[in-house]
């Protein structure tokens, strides 16, 4: 992913095009390595790399896509709360200037 995500609204449409992709190499660096995807539809949560990979994997199996509709962002300094359609979602800054997720949850009736 060069250059990554330099807003939180990017950083959106970057899971939306690794999911459409089904590119996990792609997905694991949008999110920070401690956090947290929830899926909902009865699969587990997924914390850390290997697990968002395994989850996502599964989602994707089961014809589960995303699709980004940010409709709010609220941003304080290096944190911002994106409440979308179908998911909200906690992004991070990090110290190289890209947003990652935190946590996310995604809503399992809009994707």
């Amino acid at each position: 992913m060069p250059g990554g995500a330099r807003t939180p609204e990017e950083l959106e449409t970057l899971l939306e095009d690794a999911f459409l992709l089904r590119d996990d190499v792609a997905l694991v660096q949008l999110f920070e390595s401690t956090a947290v995807l929830i899926a909902g539809g009865g699969l587990d949560d997924a914390r850390g790399h290997r697990e968002i990979v395994r989850l996502a994997a599964q989602l994707w199996d089961s014809g589960r896509i995303y699709l980004a509709d940010p409709r709010q962002v609220l941003q304080v300094r290096d944190a911002a709360l994106v409440l979308g359609g179908g998911a909200i979602s906690v992004m991070r800054r990090g110290g190289d200037g890209e947003w990652r997720y935190a946590i996310s949850i995604l809503d399992k009736s809009r994707h």
